[in-house]
Formats: C-alpha cells, sequence, structure tokens
C-alpha cells in the first residue's frame, strides 16, 4: 500500500516541515492538535485536523489512543512522529503498527534498545563504534564503582541510563564524592524518568559534540550523510548547529562516516537516525543515538541537497533510499539559530501575542516557522518558535550572510533569542570555530559580570 496519507503527531515548526514534505510528494495531511494550538499554521494548512485534547501535553500529544483515535476517523494511513513528544516511543511505534498504519520510523526494537543508554552503549561497542571508557553496563554496587572509576581515572561522570538534557548527570571529581554522587543521580533519574539505573563513564574535560546523520532502508543498506557540530550549547540544549564541522577533517569525516554507516547497515536499522558523539584530541566517542529526525537536519539537507523528511517518507513506504553514498557530495557550509520565544540572556519564558512578523530572505536563507502576525505562542510547550538557516559557499560567506539575515529577522511582540545569536557569531571564538561544549556557558557567564 503507497502512503496517501499522513497524520503529523506533532506540533510547531516540525509538523510545518513534514506537512510541506508529504505535499510536495502528492501526499494529504492530517494535524492533530491540543485546544492551545487550535490556530496554528500546521492546523490551518493541513488537508484535515483533529482537535486531541486540552493544552496539557499529557492529555494531547502524548496521548498515545487519541491519536490513533485520530488516524482511524481520517483514515489516514501512516503517521509522522516528528522529533520529541512520541517520536522515540517504542511502545507507540509499536501500537501505530500493530493498527495497520506505517510508522515513519525506525524499527520499535532499534528505538527501545538505543532509548536505553546502558543498552544503546553495549550495542555501538559490538557494532565497532568508539565507546567513552566507562562500566559495561548499568552500576549499583558502590564498592564495583569505586573499582571502575579508578581503572578510568577521575574525574568521571554518572549518567541516567533513561532519559536526557542533563538530568541524572553529576560529575565526580575524587573518591570520596562517589558514594554520594550516585545516589543523587539515581534518585534525580528516578524522580525525573521513573529508571534509578546509572552508569560510569570517564568524564571528557573539553570535548566538542559531533554528530554523523544516517539512514537506512532497514534492510541492510545505510548510509551517512555527514556531521554537524552540534558544540554550543546551554545546560545540555543546543542553541546553534552547523554542518561541516571546522574542525573534522575530510579524511576524518570519511573514516568514521563509514563506521557509521557499516553499524547501521549491520543493525538493519530503518529510516533516519543520529549517532552523537564527543570529540577531543582528534579522538570520537559515542555517546547515544537519537531515533529520530533531528531538530538540526536542515543544515545537512543544505550541504547535501537531500530532503531527509521526504527520504524517511519513502522508506517507510517500502521504497530504496533515493542516494548512495557515492551519490553524496559534501558542499558548502551551513548554519542554524535556534530562536526561541525567551529573553535573549536571562533564558526567562516570553510567550505571547506576536504583533509583527518579518521572516529573513534572500539567496541560501531558509526559515522554518509557524509564526505569524496575530499568532499567540502558548505558554506550554518548548520555547523553539523559528529555525533560521542559511547556507554559505564557505564558512566565511556563510556567516556574513548569518549576520545579514539575522538583521532582518523581526518578531514583535515578545522577546526572542535574535539578539543573543547576532552577539554570539561576532565573537572571535567562534568566527574561528574555536569553541568546545563548555564555550557558550562560560561566554555567557563572563559577560554578566
Amino acid at each position: 500500500m503507497t502512503i496517501s496519507r499522513i497524520l503529523i503527531a506533532n506540533r510547531g515548526e516540525i509538523a510545518l516541515r513534514v506537512h510541506r514534505a508529504a505535499h510536495e510528494m502528492g501526499i494529504e495531511t492530517v494535524a492533530v492538535h491540543s485546544t492551545a494550538d487550535s490556530d496554528a499554521m500546521h492546523v490551518r494548512l493541513a488537508d484535515q485536523a483533529v482537535c486531541i485534547g486540552p493544552p496539557a501535553a499529557a492529555d494531547s500529544y502524548l496521548n498515545m489512543a487519541a491519536i490513533i483515535s485520530a488516524a482511524e476517523i481520517t483514515n489516514a494511513d501512516a503517521i509522522h512522529p516528528g522529533y520529541g513528544f512520541l517520536s522515540e516511543n517504542a511502545k507507540f511505534a509499536e501500537i501505530v503498527e500493530a493498527h495497520g498504519l506505517k510508522w515513519i520510523g525506525p524499527k520499535p526494537e532499534h528505538i527501545r534498545t538505543m532509548g536505553d543508554k546502558v543498552a544503546a552503549k553495549q550495542t555501538a561497542g559490538a557494532l565497532g563504534l568508539p565507546l567513552v571508557p566507562g562500566s559495561d553496563g548499568a552500576v549499583s554496587d558502590f564498592d564495583e564503582a569505586r573499582q571502575i572509576a579508578a581503572e578510568i581515572g577521575y574525574p568521571v561522570i554518572i549518567k541516567a541510563a533513561s532519559g536526557g538534557g542533563g538530568r541524572g548527570m553529576k560529575v565526580c571529581e575524587a573518591e570520596d564524592q562517589l558514594e554520594t554522587l550516585m545516589k543523587q543521580a539515581g534518585n534525580e533519574a528516578k524522580s525525573a524518568f521513573g529508571d534509578a539505573t546509572v552508569y560510569i563513564e570517564k568524564y571528557l574535560g573539553n570535548p566538542r559534540h559531533i554528530e554523523f546523520q544516517v539512514f537506512g532502508d532497514g534492510e541492510g543498506t545505510a548510509i551517512h550523510l555527514g556531521e554537524r557540530d552540534c558544540s554550543l550549547q546551554r545546560r545540555h540544549q543546543k542553541v546553534l548547529e552547523e554542518a561541516p564541522s571546522p574542525v573534522i577533517s575530510a579524511e576524518d569525516r570519511k573514516r568514521m562516516g563509514e563506521t557509521c554507516a557499516k553499524a547501521m547497515a549491520d543493525m538493519g536499522y530503518r529510516g533516519a537516525g543520529t549517532i552523537e558523539f564527543l570529540w577531543e584530541n582528534g579522538e570520537f566517542y559515542f555517546i547515544e543515538m537519537n531515533t529520530r529526525l533531528q531538530v538540526e537536519h536542515p543544515v545537512t539537507e543544505a550541504i547535501t541537497g537531500v530532503d531527509l523528511v521526504r527520504e524517511q517518507i519513502r522508506i517507510a513506504d517500502g521504497k530504496p533510499l533515493s542516494v548512495t553514498q557515492d551519490d553524496l557530495h559534501f558542499a558548502g557550509h551551513a548554519i542554524e539559530c535556534r530562536i526561541n520565544a525567551e529573553h535573549p540572556f536571562n533564558f526567562t519564558p516570553s510567550p505571547g501575542l506576536v504583533t509583527s512578523y518579518h521572516a529573513a530572505g534572500g539567496m541560501h536563507v531558509r526559515v522554518d516557522s509557524g509564526l505569524y502576525a496575530g499568532y499567540r505562542i502558548p505558554p506550554y510547550y518548548d520555547s523553539m518558535i523559528a529555525k533560521l538557516i542559511v547556507y554559505g559557499r564557505t564558512r566565511e560567506g556563510c556567516i556574513m550572510r548569518l549576520k545579514r539575515a539575522l538583521e532582518e529577522m523581526v518578531v514583535g511582540g515578545v522577546q526572542t533569542s535574535i539578539p543573543l545569536h547576532q552577539e554570539l557569531i561576532r565573537q572571535d571564538d567562534f568566527i574561528n570555530g574555536d569553541y568546545t561544549i563548555k564555550w557558550l556557558e562560560e561566554w555567557l557567564a563572563e559577560r554578566e559580570i
């Protein structure tokens, strides 16, 4: 059966992104929405729309029964989960497929394996991906923890096996802190994710965050689409991403890309995925895999010319990959700025009425957003309201174009992070590509002095 109608189980710019790809393929769309999102742009543009609950995500965008019911009453034949919400929920993927719907995402077993950080690390190691030195699995015994930490050397980091976003993570500088921090990490993980399981890794002092985009057909063929540098982060949340990384050589890109693609081929991986690494002193260390489309996927699209959402839909429809590894060529440079409705420097949320809106334009400038003048940004969800993606033949040219595009971008009525990006890209360290995952927080701390 060929996909003819996709239900988009998400909201905001990613829902609109999926709608656009589907319509370009001649596929109808169904938008689901909470009562807070009844006037959202993706709801206005979709062929059909179904309200699935009140504003709280738990009662709407995370309500599996309501989403499946919406798919059935609209005769949708596939569900695209976007990112966040239910996109990495293996149970939901299984329910979708059990109802005879196509799941536009990886196989449920791969979502489950890679969603458990301990299992993901074990699987990655077995597939030949380089690992951060640490425990082979979960650690609950303090004596065992002390032995592991002594072997790999302090500092170490204690991490929750489930979840992310920095919760359940503790850096331990010395043995006398280990037991206390393990308890704290376990309690935090239990509270946030319902799972107190933790593991231990070597703490890398000042790495970069490098991730590789991969795609598999589910039948043993897989490709990589190069890397993205996502090192500009605040509280483990990405702020700006670029592709390619300013520090990765063509040789390392080829070597690690091929390693990632082979791992996915051996796994029989289906659809889009991102393998994330810490990079320090020329070495890559696997940290996790995201079994979904990433927020920052547009920078990869810019340098490869491949529509990743279209590719997701094709694979879910049983079609082969539209490109081979030999077909792919990386050209130019792309940068994405995440624009949030918040104070640009103290990060206080700023929902409310958008009184005016003007998206930046011009050659090689892309804005992914559901904003329009008169739209009221709800206070219930993530604060990201737009993504500004700029491409240039060189990194220098890309930065100059980005400066110009940020000057043009207008979002009236609420505070946004546009001024943060304007200052950020003027810094010498950024211009020189000389930054790590700690750089942004250190720069922000210095700026407040």
